[in-house]
Protein backbone atom coordinates (compact mmCIF):
# COMPACT_ATOMS: atom_id res chain seq x y z
CA UNK A 1 0.00 0.00 0.00
CA UNK A 2 1.57 3.32 -1.11
CA UNK A 3 1.28 6.69 0.64
CA UNK A 4 -1.53 7.95 -1.62
CA UNK A 5 -3.68 4.92 -0.87
CA UNK A 6 -3.04 5.31 2.86
CA UNK A 7 -3.95 9.01 2.64
CA UNK A 8 -7.26 8.24 0.88
CA UNK A 9 -8.12 5.52 3.38
CA UNK A 10 -7.28 7.77 6.34
CA UNK A 11 -9.39 10.62 4.91
CA UNK A 12 -12.38 8.28 4.48
CA UNK A 13 -11.78 7.00 8.01
CA UNK A 14 -11.82 10.55 9.42
CA UNK A 15 -15.15 11.20 7.72
CA UNK A 16 -16.53 7.93 9.10
CA UNK A 17 -15.23 8.88 12.56
CA UNK A 18 -17.11 12.20 12.40
CA UNK A 19 -20.27 10.33 11.47
CA UNK A 20 -19.76 7.91 14.36
CA UNK A 21 -19.22 10.86 16.72
CA UNK A 22 -22.42 12.44 15.45
CA UNK A 23 -24.45 9.24 15.96
CA UNK A 24 -23.02 8.75 19.45
CA UNK A 25 -23.73 12.36 20.40
CA UNK A 26 -27.27 12.23 19.01
CA UNK A 27 -28.07 9.01 20.90
CA UNK A 28 -26.58 10.61 24.00
CA UNK A 29 -29.30 13.29 23.91
CA UNK A 30 -31.82 10.61 24.88
CA UNK A 31 -29.70 8.88 27.54
CA UNK A 32 -27.71 11.67 29.20
CA UNK A 33 -29.64 14.55 30.75
CA UNK A 34 -26.61 16.85 30.80
CA UNK A 35 -26.11 16.48 27.03
CA UNK A 36 -29.82 16.95 26.47
CA UNK A 37 -29.77 20.13 28.60
CA UNK A 38 -26.85 21.55 26.58
CA UNK A 39 -28.69 20.87 23.30
CA UNK A 40 -31.94 22.39 24.56
CA UNK A 41 -30.09 25.47 25.84
CA UNK A 42 -28.51 25.94 22.43
CA UNK A 43 -31.88 25.67 20.67
CA UNK A 44 -33.48 28.17 23.08
CA UNK A 45 -30.61 30.57 22.50
CA UNK A 46 -31.09 30.29 18.73
CA UNK A 47 -34.85 30.87 19.03
CA UNK A 48 -34.31 33.96 21.17
CA UNK A 49 -31.65 35.23 18.77
CA UNK A 50 -34.06 34.81 15.86
CA UNK A 51 -36.83 36.65 17.67
CA UNK A 52 -34.63 39.63 18.45
CA UNK A 53 -32.30 39.49 15.43
CA UNK A 54 -33.29 42.95 14.21
CA UNK A 55 -32.40 44.46 17.57
CA UNK A 56 -29.14 42.57 17.79
CA UNK A 57 -28.07 43.06 14.18
CA UNK A 58 -28.90 46.50 12.86
CA UNK A 59 -30.52 46.24 9.42
CA UNK A 60 -31.73 49.28 7.49
CA UNK A 61 -34.84 48.19 5.65
CA UNK A 62 -35.21 51.51 3.78
CA UNK A 63 -32.52 50.93 1.13
CA UNK A 64 -31.78 48.13 -1.27
CA UNK A 65 -28.58 47.13 0.56
CA UNK A 66 -30.43 46.76 3.86
CA UNK A 67 -33.02 44.55 2.19
CA UNK A 68 -30.25 42.44 0.66
CA UNK A 69 -28.58 42.12 4.06
CA UNK A 70 -31.84 41.04 5.62
CA UNK A 71 -32.35 38.35 2.98
CA UNK A 72 -28.73 37.19 3.43
CA UNK A 73 -29.15 36.89 7.20
CA UNK A 74 -32.43 35.03 6.88
CA UNK A 75 -30.96 32.59 4.34
CA UNK A 76 -27.62 32.08 6.11
CA UNK A 77 -29.06 31.78 9.58
CA UNK A 78 -30.62 28.28 9.15
CA UNK A 79 -27.41 27.01 7.52
CA UNK A 80 -25.27 28.38 10.35
CA UNK A 81 -27.72 27.01 12.93
CA UNK A 82 -27.65 23.52 11.42
CA UNK A 83 -23.86 23.54 11.02
CA UNK A 84 -23.27 24.68 14.61
CA UNK A 85 -25.84 22.19 15.92
CA UNK A 86 -24.10 19.36 14.04
CA UNK A 87 -20.75 20.51 15.45
CA UNK A 88 -22.30 20.56 18.94
CA UNK A 89 -23.61 17.00 18.53
CA UNK A 90 -20.18 15.83 17.35
CA UNK A 91 -18.62 17.55 20.36
CA UNK A 92 -21.09 15.85 22.71
CA UNK A 93 -20.29 12.51 21.04
CA UNK A 94 -16.55 12.91 21.65
CA UNK A 95 -15.45 11.43 25.01
CA UNK A 96 -13.20 13.55 27.20
CA UNK A 97 -9.55 12.92 26.37
CA UNK A 98 -10.36 10.89 23.25
CA UNK A 99 -7.68 12.50 21.11
CA UNK A 100 -4.97 11.94 23.73
CA UNK A 101 -6.01 8.30 24.22
CA UNK A 102 -5.89 7.66 20.47
CA UNK A 103 -2.43 9.24 20.28
CA UNK A 104 -1.20 7.07 23.13
CA UNK A 105 -2.54 3.92 21.47
CA UNK A 106 -0.66 4.96 18.36
CA UNK A 107 2.55 4.97 20.40
CA UNK A 108 1.93 1.38 21.51
CA UNK A 109 1.75 0.26 17.89
CA UNK A 110 -1.92 -0.75 18.13
CA UNK A 111 -2.71 0.16 14.52
CA UNK A 112 -4.07 -1.52 11.41
CA UNK A 113 -2.20 -1.89 8.10
CA UNK A 114 -3.16 1.64 7.09
CA UNK A 115 -1.58 3.04 10.26
CA UNK A 116 -4.94 3.90 11.85
CA UNK A 117 -5.65 3.56 15.56
CA UNK A 118 -8.92 2.45 17.17
CA UNK A 119 -11.43 5.23 17.84
CA UNK A 120 -12.72 5.86 21.37
CA UNK A 121 -16.52 5.99 20.97
CA UNK A 122 -17.77 6.07 24.55
CA UNK A 123 -16.25 6.48 27.99
CA UNK A 124 -18.10 6.11 31.28
CA UNK A 125 -17.16 5.98 34.95
CA UNK A 126 -18.87 3.86 37.62
CA UNK A 127 -18.31 5.43 41.04
CA UNK A 128 -19.53 2.35 42.91
CA UNK A 129 -16.52 0.25 41.90
CA UNK A 130 -14.19 2.91 40.41
CA UNK A 131 -14.40 1.32 36.95
CA UNK A 132 -13.87 3.30 33.76
CA UNK A 133 -15.40 1.61 30.73
CA UNK A 134 -14.07 2.56 27.31
CA UNK A 135 -15.69 1.40 24.09
CA UNK A 136 -13.67 1.59 20.88
CA UNK A 137 -14.38 1.25 17.19
CA UNK A 138 -11.71 -1.38 16.55
CA UNK A 139 -10.96 -0.22 13.00
CA UNK A 140 -10.11 -3.74 11.89
CA UNK A 141 -7.81 -4.56 14.84
CA UNK A 142 -8.85 -8.02 16.17
CA UNK A 143 -9.46 -8.84 19.82
CA UNK A 144 -6.32 -10.99 20.02
CA UNK A 145 -4.15 -7.95 19.17
CA UNK A 146 -5.71 -6.03 22.04
CA UNK A 147 -5.03 -8.93 24.39
CA UNK A 148 -1.44 -9.29 23.19
CA UNK A 149 -0.87 -5.55 23.73
CA UNK A 150 -2.58 -5.50 27.14
CA UNK A 151 0.54 -4.63 29.14
CA UNK A 152 1.54 -1.86 26.73
CA UNK A 153 -1.97 -0.40 26.79
CA UNK A 154 -2.02 -0.49 30.60
CA UNK A 155 1.32 1.28 30.79
CA UNK A 156 0.59 4.00 28.23
CA UNK A 157 -2.87 4.77 29.68
CA UNK A 158 -1.78 4.32 33.33
CA UNK A 159 -4.61 1.87 34.05
CA UNK A 160 -5.14 -1.75 34.97
CA UNK A 161 -7.35 -3.60 32.49
CA UNK A 162 -9.74 -5.92 34.29
CA UNK A 163 -11.44 -7.16 31.13
CA UNK A 164 -11.09 -6.90 27.36
CA UNK A 165 -14.12 -8.07 25.42
CA UNK A 166 -16.05 -7.58 22.21
CA UNK A 167 -19.05 -5.27 22.29
CA UNK A 168 -22.51 -6.03 20.95
CA UNK A 169 -21.09 -5.52 17.48
CA UNK A 170 -18.05 -7.43 16.31
CA UNK A 171 -16.17 -4.26 15.39
CA UNK A 172 -16.43 -2.83 18.90
CA UNK A 173 -13.96 -3.52 21.72
CA UNK A 174 -14.72 -2.75 25.36
CA UNK A 175 -12.09 -2.20 28.06
CA UNK A 176 -13.05 -2.23 31.74
CA UNK A 177 -10.26 -0.41 33.54
CA UNK A 178 -9.30 1.06 36.89
CA UNK A 179 -6.76 3.71 37.70
CA UNK A 180 -3.13 2.66 37.78
CA UNK A 181 -3.00 4.01 41.33
CA UNK A 182 -5.30 1.21 42.56
CA UNK A 183 -3.58 -2.03 43.60
CA UNK A 184 -4.69 -5.55 44.49
CA UNK A 185 -4.10 -5.91 48.26
CA UNK A 186 -1.23 -8.19 49.26
CA UNK A 187 -3.15 -9.64 52.21
CA UNK A 188 -6.93 -10.09 52.54
CA UNK A 189 -8.66 -11.69 55.52
CA UNK A 190 -11.45 -14.16 54.85
CA UNK A 191 -14.87 -13.90 56.49
CA UNK A 192 -17.57 -16.56 56.23
CA UNK A 193 -20.03 -13.84 55.24
CA UNK A 194 -18.20 -13.71 51.90
CA UNK A 195 -19.51 -17.20 51.03
CA UNK A 196 -21.63 -17.11 47.88
CA UNK A 197 -25.25 -18.16 48.23
CA UNK A 198 -25.30 -19.31 44.63
CA UNK A 199 -25.12 -23.06 44.14
CA UNK A 200 -22.29 -23.95 43.58
CA UNK A 201 -20.00 -20.94 43.35
CA UNK A 202 -16.72 -20.68 45.25
CA UNK A 203 -14.39 -17.71 45.62
CA UNK A 204 -10.76 -17.95 44.53
CA UNK A 205 -9.56 -14.61 45.88
CA UNK A 206 -9.72 -10.82 45.71
CA UNK A 207 -9.18 -9.36 42.25
CA UNK A 208 -8.59 -5.80 41.18
CA UNK A 209 -12.28 -4.88 41.11
CA UNK A 210 -14.09 -7.76 42.72
CA UNK A 211 -13.78 -11.27 44.07
CA UNK A 212 -12.78 -13.80 41.43
CA UNK A 213 -15.05 -16.83 41.63
CA UNK A 214 -15.86 -19.99 39.71
CA UNK A 215 -19.25 -21.66 39.29
CA UNK A 216 -18.77 -25.43 39.40
CA UNK A 217 -22.09 -25.91 37.61
CA UNK A 218 -20.50 -24.36 34.53
CA UNK A 219 -16.80 -25.14 35.02
CA UNK A 220 -16.67 -28.31 37.13
CA UNK A 221 -12.94 -28.90 37.65
CA UNK A 222 -9.99 -26.72 38.71
CA UNK A 223 -6.24 -27.14 38.20
CA UNK A 224 -3.91 -25.14 40.44
CA UNK A 225 -0.23 -24.82 39.55
CA UNK A 226 2.73 -22.90 40.85
CA UNK A 227 6.27 -23.26 42.09
CA UNK A 228 7.20 -24.25 45.64
CA UNK A 229 6.05 -21.62 48.13
CA UNK A 230 3.65 -19.92 45.72
CA UNK A 231 0.70 -20.71 47.99
CA UNK A 232 -1.12 -23.30 45.89
CA UNK A 233 -1.74 -25.66 48.85
CA UNK A 234 -3.11 -22.75 50.86
CA UNK A 235 -5.45 -21.83 47.99
CA UNK A 236 -6.53 -25.45 47.61
CA UNK A 237 -7.47 -25.67 51.28
CA UNK A 238 -9.41 -22.40 51.10
CA UNK A 239 -11.48 -23.73 48.20
CA UNK A 240 -12.11 -26.98 50.07
CA UNK A 241 -13.06 -25.04 53.20
CA UNK A 242 -15.74 -23.20 51.24
CA UNK A 243 -16.98 -26.44 49.68
CA UNK A 244 -17.24 -28.03 53.11
CA UNK A 245 -19.18 -25.04 54.51
CA UNK A 246 -21.53 -25.19 51.54
CA UNK A 247 -22.41 -28.78 52.44
CA UNK A 248 -20.21 -30.71 50.02
CA UNK A 249 -18.64 -34.08 50.74
CA UNK A 250 -14.87 -33.60 50.52
CA UNK A 251 -12.30 -36.29 49.66
CA UNK A 252 -8.62 -35.37 49.95
CA UNK A 253 -5.70 -37.38 48.58
CA UNK A 254 -2.39 -36.19 49.99
CA UNK A 255 0.93 -37.85 49.26
CA UNK A 256 3.18 -35.21 50.79
CA UNK A 257 3.01 -36.80 54.23
CA UNK A 258 -0.16 -34.96 55.33
CA UNK A 259 1.81 -32.10 56.90
CA UNK A 260 -0.39 -29.42 55.28
CA UNK A 261 -3.63 -30.85 56.66
CA UNK A 262 -3.99 -30.93 60.41
CA UNK A 263 -6.16 -33.35 62.39
CA UNK A 264 -9.49 -31.58 61.94
CA UNK A 265 -9.32 -32.05 58.16
CA UNK A 266 -8.79 -35.77 58.64
CA UNK A 267 -11.74 -36.00 61.00
CA UNK A 268 -14.26 -34.10 58.88
CA UNK A 269 -13.19 -35.16 55.38
CA UNK A 270 -12.32 -38.45 53.72
CA UNK A 271 -8.54 -38.21 53.98
CA UNK A 272 -6.37 -40.67 52.04
CA UNK A 273 -2.61 -41.20 52.12
CA UNK A 274 -2.43 -44.72 50.69
CA UNK A 275 -2.71 -45.41 46.94
CA UNK A 276 -4.56 -48.71 47.36
CA UNK A 277 -7.17 -47.07 49.58
CA UNK A 278 -7.34 -44.19 47.10
CA UNK A 279 -8.24 -46.61 44.29
CA UNK A 280 -11.01 -48.05 46.49
CA UNK A 281 -12.31 -44.56 47.23
CA UNK A 282 -12.27 -43.61 43.55
CA UNK A 283 -14.14 -46.83 42.68
CA UNK A 284 -16.79 -45.83 45.23
CA UNK A 285 -17.03 -42.40 43.60
CA UNK A 286 -17.48 -43.96 40.16
CA UNK A 287 -20.22 -46.21 41.58
CA UNK A 288 -21.87 -43.13 43.05
CA UNK A 289 -21.61 -41.41 39.68
CA UNK A 290 -23.38 -44.34 38.01
CA UNK A 291 -26.06 -44.30 40.74
CA UNK A 292 -26.64 -40.60 40.19
CA UNK A 293 -26.77 -41.17 36.45
CA UNK A 294 -29.70 -43.56 36.93
CA UNK A 295 -31.46 -41.15 39.32
CA UNK A 296 -31.23 -38.22 36.91
CA UNK A 297 -32.35 -40.39 34.00
CA UNK A 298 -35.38 -41.68 35.93
CA UNK A 299 -36.38 -38.15 37.01
CA UNK A 300 -35.65 -36.58 33.58
CA UNK A 301 -33.22 -34.10 35.14
CA UNK A 302 -30.31 -32.87 33.05
CA UNK A 303 -27.95 -32.26 35.98
CA UNK A 304 -27.64 -32.20 39.75
CA UNK A 305 -28.66 -28.55 40.02
CA UNK A 306 -31.99 -29.23 38.31
CA UNK A 307 -32.55 -32.34 40.43
CA UNK A 308 -31.83 -30.57 43.72
CA UNK A 309 -34.13 -27.75 42.68
CA UNK A 310 -37.02 -30.20 42.16
CA UNK A 311 -36.29 -32.58 45.05
CA UNK A 312 -35.05 -30.23 47.74
CA UNK A 313 -35.40 -32.66 50.66
CA UNK A 314 -33.86 -35.57 48.77
CA UNK A 315 -31.05 -33.51 47.31
CA UNK A 316 -27.72 -34.96 46.28
CA UNK A 317 -24.59 -33.61 47.93
CA UNK A 318 -21.78 -32.22 45.83
CA UNK A 319 -18.65 -34.37 46.02
CA UNK A 320 -15.22 -32.76 45.77
CA UNK A 321 -12.17 -34.90 45.09
CA UNK A 322 -8.96 -32.98 45.76
CA UNK A 323 -5.33 -33.94 45.42
CA UNK A 324 -2.50 -31.81 46.76
CA UNK A 325 0.53 -32.32 44.53
CA UNK A 326 -0.93 -34.72 42.00
CA UNK A 327 2.58 -35.37 40.62
CA UNK A 328 3.41 -37.31 43.79
CA UNK A 329 0.42 -39.52 43.01
CA UNK A 330 0.66 -40.06 39.25
CA UNK A 331 4.41 -40.06 38.62
CA UNK A 332 5.33 -43.57 37.45
CA UNK A 333 9.09 -43.01 37.34
CA UNK A 334 10.98 -45.93 38.91
CA UNK A 335 7.85 -47.86 39.90
CA UNK A 336 7.40 -51.60 39.63
CA UNK A 337 5.01 -53.13 37.11
CA UNK A 338 2.36 -53.70 39.80
CA UNK A 339 2.61 -50.12 41.06
CA UNK A 340 2.40 -48.74 37.52
CA UNK A 341 -0.77 -50.80 36.98
CA UNK A 342 -2.21 -49.36 40.19
CA UNK A 343 -1.45 -45.81 39.06
CA UNK A 344 -2.99 -46.51 35.65
CA UNK A 345 -6.22 -47.63 37.33
CA UNK A 346 -6.24 -44.48 39.48
CA UNK A 347 -5.68 -42.37 36.34
CA UNK A 348 -8.58 -44.11 34.65
CA UNK A 349 -10.97 -43.37 37.54
CA UNK A 350 -9.92 -39.72 37.75
CA UNK A 351 -10.32 -39.45 33.97
CA UNK A 352 -13.91 -40.73 34.19
CA UNK A 353 -14.72 -38.10 36.81
CA UNK A 354 -13.07 -35.42 34.68
CA UNK A 355 -15.19 -36.37 31.66
CA UNK A 356 -18.54 -37.09 33.32
CA UNK A 357 -18.52 -35.52 36.76
CA UNK A 358 -20.05 -32.11 35.98
CA UNK A 359 -23.66 -33.17 35.47
CA UNK A 360 -23.61 -35.44 38.54
CA UNK A 361 -21.98 -33.03 40.97
CA UNK A 362 -18.60 -34.75 41.32
CA UNK A 363 -15.74 -32.29 40.91
CA UNK A 364 -11.93 -32.34 40.79
CA UNK A 365 -9.61 -29.77 42.35
CA UNK A 366 -6.00 -30.71 41.64
CA UNK A 367 -2.81 -28.92 42.67
CA UNK A 368 0.64 -29.59 41.28
CA UNK A 369 4.05 -28.20 40.39
CA UNK A 370 4.52 -30.46 37.36
CA UNK A 371 1.37 -30.83 35.24
CA UNK A 372 3.17 -31.94 32.06
CA UNK A 373 1.90 -34.81 29.91
CA UNK A 374 4.15 -37.31 31.72
CA UNK A 375 2.43 -36.49 35.03
CA UNK A 376 -1.09 -35.39 34.13
CA UNK A 377 -2.52 -37.37 31.20
CA UNK A 378 -4.26 -35.50 28.40
CA UNK A 379 -7.64 -37.10 29.10
CA UNK A 380 -7.60 -35.53 32.56
CA UNK A 381 -5.90 -32.22 31.75
CA UNK A 382 -8.05 -31.50 28.67
CA UNK A 383 -11.22 -31.83 30.73
CA UNK A 384 -10.09 -29.35 33.39
CA UNK A 385 -11.16 -26.05 31.91
CA UNK A 386 -10.43 -23.72 34.82
CA UNK A 387 -6.71 -23.26 35.44
CA UNK A 388 -4.95 -21.11 38.00
CA UNK A 389 -1.22 -20.49 38.33
CA UNK A 390 0.82 -18.84 41.05
CA UNK A 391 4.44 -17.75 40.90
CA UNK A 392 6.10 -19.76 38.11
CA UNK A 393 8.73 -19.76 35.41
CA UNK A 394 7.81 -19.51 31.75
CA UNK A 395 7.76 -23.29 31.23
CA UNK A 396 5.39 -24.00 34.11
CA UNK A 397 3.20 -21.04 33.19
CA UNK A 398 2.98 -22.30 29.61
CA UNK A 399 2.01 -25.79 30.78
CA UNK A 400 -0.69 -24.57 33.18
CA UNK A 401 -2.13 -21.58 31.32
CA UNK A 402 -0.97 -22.15 27.74
CA UNK A 403 0.79 -18.77 28.00
CA UNK A 404 3.59 -17.16 30.01
CA UNK A 405 1.45 -14.66 31.95
CA UNK A 406 2.19 -16.19 35.36
CA UNK A 407 5.92 -15.65 34.77
CA UNK A 408 5.41 -12.18 33.27
CA UNK A 409 2.82 -10.69 35.63
CA UNK A 410 3.41 -12.28 39.05
CA UNK A 411 6.52 -10.98 40.89
CA UNK A 412 8.99 -13.68 41.91
CA UNK A 413 8.88 -12.82 45.62
CA UNK A 414 5.10 -13.02 46.01
CA UNK A 415 3.04 -15.64 47.80
CA UNK A 416 -0.68 -16.14 47.40
CA UNK A 417 -0.87 -14.14 44.15
CA UNK A 418 -2.40 -16.06 41.22
CA UNK A 419 -3.55 -15.58 37.66
CA UNK A 420 -6.34 -17.46 35.88
CA UNK A 421 -6.30 -18.91 32.38
CA UNK A 422 -8.26 -15.89 31.14
CA UNK A 423 -5.82 -13.38 32.61
CA UNK A 424 -7.52 -12.35 35.87
CA UNK A 425 -5.04 -11.71 38.69
CA UNK A 426 -6.12 -12.20 42.31
CA UNK A 427 -4.76 -12.46 45.83
CA UNK A 428 -5.76 -15.54 47.81
CA UNK A 429 -7.55 -14.98 51.10
CA UNK A 430 -6.00 -15.47 54.53
CA UNK A 431 -8.23 -17.72 56.62
CA UNK A 432 -8.38 -19.58 59.90
CA UNK A 433 -8.39 -23.37 59.41
CA UNK A 434 -9.79 -23.76 62.90
CA UNK A 435 -13.15 -22.61 61.51
CA UNK A 436 -13.48 -25.92 59.61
Amino acid sequence: MDNNEKFLIQRKTRLRYQWLRFKTGFCGLFTNWIKALIAVTYILFVVLFWQFKESIIYINNEDIFGAANKITVELAFPIIFIALFAALIIFLGTPFGAKEINERLLRTGLVNHAGETPLLIQKSYDKSNCVTTMEFESNGIPLCDWENNKENIETILNVYIDEIKQGKRRNRIILNTVSGDIQIPWAVDWKDEYLRNKDFEIILGRGLLKDISVDLNKIPHILIGGSTGSGKSFLLKHLLLQCFKKGAEVHIADFKGGVDFYRKWREKCTFIMDKTKLLEDLENLINELERRKKILTETSCSNIKVYNGLFLYAGLKRIIFACDEVAELLDKTGLSKEDKELISQIENKISIIARQGRAFGIHLILATQRPDANILPGQIRNNIDYRVCGRADTVLSQIILDNTKAADEIPKHTQGRFITHDGQIFQGYMYDEASL
